[in-house]
């Protein structure tokens, strides 16, 4: 189900476009959704049907690719600039994943609120790539998921640690271990 380097143009046009409105950094386009097939590693055991949420969107990164890779999950894209989501929209058109792709123009932490009342059902993972401090992301995403989902996170390339355990044990989260081809990756699961 997933698709491959022979199957990535599109992705790489919608990306490149992304890039050009200064969405994404200048970085190699296939070296990201390379990176970004790491997510997909991480979540290859989640069934049909299963909910991800993709934290601070902005130009698709992993977002896109994941929804590219399993259109079999329902990938909901989260940025709060409008501007972001617009584009998102736009970019989920042209990779024809409209039936599979939610993209929502809201605070994450309105989102939290929104699982917490009940009003949104939780995920059944979460993730994020240069979202913001270790201690919110880890807590806002925390909130996100059910009890037996997952969050995965993108760490800083020099590979600094920055998952301290104070953090993961006031969230009640063990950072589970990461093979060395995932060594830009942290995958969290509620203790």
């Amino acid at each position: 189900m997933m698709s491959g380097p022979s199957c990535d143009g599109p992705l790489i046009e919608a990306l490149r476009t992304a890039q050009r409105l200064g969405v994404i950094g200048e970085q190699d386009l296939p070296g990201a959704i390379a990176h970004a097939r790491l997510y997909v590693a991480r979540l290859s055991d989640l069934p049909a049907g299963a909910r991800v949420c993709d934290l601070g969107s902005g130009g698709g990164l992993p977002g896109l690719v994941i929804a590219a890779d399993r259109p079999d999950l329902h990938v909901l894209l989260v940025d709060r600039r409008q501007k972001r989501t617009d584009l998102l929209q736009v970019l989920v058109g042209r990779l024809e994943r409209r039936s599979s792709v939610q993209v929502l123009c809201r605070d994450a932490l309105d989102l939290v609120g929104a699982v917490l009342n009940g009003d949104d059902a939780p995920m059944d993972a979460v993730t994020a790539r240069s979202f913001g401090p270790p201690d919110l992301t880890l807590g806002i995403a925390r909130q996100l998921v059910h009890a037996t989902g997952r969050i995965v996170i993108s760490d800083p390339p020099d590979g600094g640690e920055r998952w301290s355990p104070e953090i993961l044990d006031g969230l009640g989260l063990t950072r589970l271990s990461v093979g060395d081809d995932d060594h830009h990756l942290s995958e969290f699961r509620r203790v």
